[in-house]
C-alpha cells in the first residue's frame, strides 16, 4: 500500500500539497484506496492504475447519482491518464461493522439500504450497456471455468449454457434500471453516525433487472443475512412498488446466477491472483445458490448441479482441494 509516484503531484496540483496520503484500503480488483488528510479536511484517494483499470465510468456514474439526490462521493478531482481520482471521504463506518456490533440496528440499516434501491428503481436506467443475456451467461460461466477445475470436475459445458438459458428469460424481462451491482453491507457507509447510507464501488454498473441489486444485498457473499431478515426486507421492496410473482422468480434467477459467479470469482481470486481469503468464503455462497436452486423455476439449473458436482464438492474450494 505503498502510495502511487503521481499521487504527490496529483494531489499538489488540486490544493493538497503536503496533505498525509494513509493507506486505506485495496479490493478485489487493482484499485486501492488512500485517506488523505491535510488539517482537518480529508478526502479519498483512489488508484486505479491503467491499463488495468479505468476510472471513467466511476465517475460517470457518481455524478448520475448525486444529481438525482443519492449520496455518492463528490469528485474533488481527476487525472485519468494516471488513474487517479480524488473523491469525497464517507469516513470508516460502513453499515457491515454496525450491523454486525448492533444487533438492534440491524433490521433498521436494511430498510434503509432497501428503501435506497427503491429510490433508485423510480429513475429510468443510466446511459449504461445493457446486463443482457450474454453477460448473464458469461458471469455464470465462472463457476465451470474455475471452480470445477480446482477440484477436477469435469462439467457438462453445454448441458450447463443450455439449463441456464431456458431460466433466463425471467430476468430479462420487464422495467431495466440502474444495477450497480455490488450493493452489500461492506460497500454502504453509514454518514454522520447517522442511517443515511453512502454508497460505493458502482463502476461497473450495467441496465438492467431490479432484483439484482437486492439479491446483492440479501445474499450477501461476505455478511450472513437471516433469511427470515431476507423475506422480510424482499417483502418491504414488493409491498412499496408493487412488484407481483414474476418478481420473486427473476429474484431467484438472479440469486443464483450471482451465486454462481461469485463461487467462480472468489476461486479465480485464489487460483490466479494468490488471495487465499476468498474461497473461504464459498461455503456461505454455496448456501445461497442451493437456497436459489429449490425454487421451482430453477428446476433446469439445479438438475445440472445434482449430476454434475456433488454435495461434497460445495464449499471451500481451497480446502477441499487439500483432502
Amino acid at each position: 500500500m505503498i502510495p502511487p509516484a503521481a499521487a504527490a503531484d496529483f494531489l499538489a496540483a488540486h490544493g493538497w500539497a503536503g496533505a498525509a496520503i494513509l493507506p486505506v484500503a485495496g479490493d478485489a480488483s487493482f484499485r486501492r484506496y488512500f485517506r488523505v488528510v491535510d488539517g482537518d479536511r480529508s478526502a479519498i484517494l483512489m488508484d486505479a492504475p491503467p491499463p488495468h483499470e479505468d476510472p471513467r465510468p466511476f465517475i460517470d456514474i457518481a455524478r448520475w447519482l448525486a444529481e438525482r439526490g443519492f449520496a455518492a462521493p463528490i469528485i474533488h478531482a481527476s487525472d485519468l491518464d494516471q488513474g487517479l481520482v480524488l473523491i469525497e471521504d464517507f469516513g470508516d463506518v460502513r453499515m457491515r461493522e454496525t450491523a454486525d456490533a448492533e444487533a438492534g440496528r440491524e433490521t433498521a440499516l436494511y430498510e434503509s439500504a432497501i428503501d435506497v434501491l427503491v429510490r433508485l428503481h423510480a429513475h429510468e436506467a443510466g446511459a449504461l450497456p445493457p446486463y443482457d443475456r450474454a453477460v448473464l451467461h458469461r458471469e455464470a460461466n465462472l463457476l465451470p471455468e474455475w471452480y470445477c477445475p480446482a477440484l477436477g470436475i469435469e462439467p457438462d459445458i453445454d448441458a450447463y449454457t443450455a439449463a441456464w438459458d431456458s431460466v433466463f428469460d425471467a430476468a430479462l424481462s420487464g422495467r431495466q434500471v440502474t444495477v450497480l451491482r455490488d450493493y452489500h453491507a461492506e460497500n454502504l457507509m453509514l454518514i454522520g453516525g447517522s442511517d443515511s447510507l453512502g454508497l460505493l464501488d458502482f463502476q461497473d454498473a450495467l441496465a438492467g433487472h431490479p432484483a439484482y441489486d437486492l439479491v446483492s444485498l440479501l445474499q450477501d457473499a461476505r455478511r450472513d443475512v437471516d433469511p427470515v431478515l431476507e423475506a422480510a426486507m424482499l417483502d418491504r421492496y414488493k409491498m412499496i412498488t408493487g412488484v407481483g410473482e414474476d418478481f420473486d422468480i427473476a429474484y431467484h434467477v438472479l440469486g443464483a446466477q450471482r451465486n454462481a459467479k461469485i463461487i467462480g470469482i472468489f476461486t479465480r481470486l485464489w487460483k490466479r491472483d494468490g488471495k487465499t481469503r476468498y474461497p473461504t468464503l464459498c461455503p456461505r455462497v454455496w448456501r445461497y445458490l442451493e437456497h436459489d436452486l429449490a425454487h421451482p423455476a430453477l428446476a433446469p439449473v439445479r438438475a445440472w448441479f445434482d449430476a454434475n458436482i456433488p454435495q461434497g464438492l460445495r464449499g471451500d474450494p481451497m480446502a477441499l482441494a487439500a483432502q
